[in-house]
């Protein structure tokens, strides 16, 4: 573990991409706090970051909004970041700016702009080295890289799981908008950003039939085709929430749930950071990088599908560019392997 950093009062984070990202940065976030207690910790995000953090209890002070930067705050569609945007930071004298945002091709240059006293951070080997690094390779949790970073500055952790805090005002908002959630209620969140991690809609509608519990179907709106056909499928009525709840409302329904059953995607990660168990449909590489890190309360169904469905192209090889297809690489695992495991975390739904 690297040793802390002298009269650090201000820490800038780079963490601005999507809600899972967020949510397996937490006990890096936490750890910094831990290390830090009497700074301030900025996130540098997004708007959604801002709007779902604030008043939040957590690591995070405040949130820098960014607007979309090529590689930085935007994935695709950015541009590249205003001079005025560095005059800005700089003028928050931060003693110690931290990139957790990826391997730092793009984010390095950005950090080290912003002109704090000490960086830290990820590097791939063609990256801009920071003051303190680790190197960046691409399986590895996603979790223990960030810890990574933060025991570069004195971090330590003291949970591996993240945990995320469910707010009254987000309960509000669920009570709002649905009333009082029934007893006993599961839900199924069948969408991703990728279409190859998602479970056939098919599946799910038999795993929640064969429950037999109240079963609540979430997504967002451009999931709106997946949870209809999930709904359809299904032979016992759902309710589907469909872009009809902030992320701190969907974490107050999640928090009402026994079990949520999931895609590989930011969702599953907040079911299970508000304490909830869960069942995560994973592709074998996935795992690695955003599995969860304890069985107890949280199951992994796994497909070890390692070429794609229609063109043969290894799934595995990073040398090799995504192929145009968008059949579901995760379609093997068996319904009932999840029923199994559902009624096993059932059987004793406590929150931990």
């Amino acid at each position: 573990m690297g040793a802390l950093i002298e009269g650090v009062r201000r820490i800038a984070v780079l963490r601005a991409n999507a809600l899972g990202d967020l949510v397996l940065a937490m006990p890096a976030l936490e750890a910094l706090r831990r290390a830090y207690p009497r700074a301030r910790l900025t996130l540098l995000g997004t708007p959604w970051h801002a709007r779902f953090l604030d008043g939040r209890p957590g690591p995070v002070d405040d949130v820098v909004v960014l607007p979309p930067i090529s590689g930085v705050s935007s994935a695709v569609g950015g541009h590249e970041a205003p001079k005025s945007l560095f005059k800005e930071l700089r003028e928050h004298r931060f003693d110690l700016a931290v990139q957790i945002h990826g391997g730092g091709r793009h984010s390095n240059p950005f950090i080290k702009a912003i002109g704090a006293r000490v960086t830290a951070g990820l590097c791939t080997p063609d990256a801009e080295r920071l003051d303190l690094w680790v190197p960046y390779v691409y399986y590895q949790h996603e979790t223990l890289r960030y810890l990574e970073v933060a025991a570069l500055v004195g971090g330590t952790a003291e949970a591996y799981e993240p945990r995320i805090a469910v707010t009254d005002a987000d309960r509000a908002e669920l009570a709002r908008v649905y009333g009082e959630p029934p007893r006993g209620l599961v839900a199924l969140h069948p969408g991703a950003s990728d279409p190859r991690r998602r479970w056939p809609a098919r599946a799910f509608a038999e795993a929640a039939d064969r429950l037999g519990r109240p079963i609540v179907i979430t997504g967002v709106e451009k999931e709106r085709k997946v949870i209809e056909e999930v709904a359809t499928a299904m032979r016992r009525p759902a309710v589907t929430a469909v872009g009809t709840l902030s992320v701190g409302g969907l974490a107050a329904l999640y928090e009402r749930c026994d079990l949520v059953i999931s895609n590989d995607t930011g969702p599953r990660h907040l079911a299970a950071a508000v304490g909830t168990p869960t069942i995560g449909i994973y592709w074998s590489g996935n795992l690695i990088n955003a599995g969860p890190l304890t069985r107890t309360r949280h199951r992994a169904l796994i497909s070890w599908t390692a070429r794609c469905p229609v063109c043969g192209v290894n799934g595995h090889d990073l040398r090799l560019a995504r192929c145009p297809h968008d059949e579901s690489w995760v379609a093997e695992v068996p319904v009932d392997d999840v029923v199994e495991q559902a009624e096993d975390l059932l059987r004793d739904h406590r929150k931990i």
